[in-house]
Parts: C-alpha cells; sequence; structure tokens
C-alpha cells in the first residue's frame, strides 16, 4: 500500500490573484481548476514535483462558517501562518529574478547555515522561505 501527502493548502484572498502570482512569478502550473457552485478547488504544482500539489484555497463555506472565513483572512494578511518552504539551486539568482518580476521580499537572500536563504511574501500574505539547495 501506498500513502503519502498529495495537497497542502493555503488560504488566499483572492484565487485568480493567487494564482497569477504562483503561475507567473514562482513558475507553479496549475493542476487542478474545478468549480462546485462558489467553491473553487484550485491547485498548482511546482513543475519538478509532479505528484505535489499546493491548493490555493479562499476560507469560505463549506469549509468554515464566515466569521472564522473573516479571522483566517485576517491571520494570514498578517503573515501569522507557518511559512513555506521553496527549495532553489540559486538562492540568489532566484531573488534576483523573482524580485525584478515584483514578488515582495521580507529579507535579501543571506549566507547562513550552510547555505542561502531569503524570505517573501505572497499577496495574501503567506510567508515563504527560499532555500538554497545543500551542494553535494
Amino acid at each position: 500500500m501506498s500513502q503519502g501527502v498529495g495537497v497542502v493548502g493555503v488560504y488566499v484572498r483572492d484565487q485568480e490573484e493567487a494564482l497569477q502570482f504562483y503561475v507567473g512569478k514562482l513558475g507553479f502550473r496549475v493542476h487542478t481548476d474545478a468549480r462546485n457552485g462558489d467553491y473553487r478547488w484550485l491547485t498548482v504544482q511546482h513543475p519538478e514535483q509532479p505528484s505535489f500539489q499546493l491548493g490555493l484555497f479562499a476560507p469560505q463555506a463549506p469549509l468554515v462558517d464566515a466569521a472564522t472565513a473573516q479571522t483566517l483572512r485576517e491571520v494570514v494578511a498578517k503573515g501569522a501562518m507557518p511559512p513555506l518552504v521553496l527549495v532553489v539551486d540559486n538562492c540568489r539568482a532566484a531573488y534576483d529574478r523573482m524580485h525584478a518580476d515584483g514578488v515582495e521580499f521580507t529579507q535579501e537572500p543571506v549566507a547562513r547555515y550552510g547555505s542561502v536563504d531569503a524570505s517573501f511574501r505572497d499577496p495574501s500574505g503567506n510567508g515563504w522561505k527560499m532555500i538554497e539547495a545543500a551542494r553535494g
């Protein structure tokens, strides 16, 4: 029997805005975009990780009630959700490219712990740590 995590979700304030960011600026591609009434199941995946999907989900029914959805939007906007990690071959080069594309960085590349890392946020406020893959 095979098991594993296939989708990890993040809450976004606007799914279309998130889609443009993750596809247009980070280089992900759309995996699934399906609607059921007002609900939209939207997932993207990194081209080098075809078995893993990132869900771009709006906090809304049927997942949560209206009051909880508002609280979640506020918490995400403050950057209070746990950060996601993007592994890249060259952190400084990825920073230069993404910064030129308008990605909001909260930390420029810094060498530490034997690697290089930087931090950025998506348009909804979700924090990302970008880490250079260890060599060797």
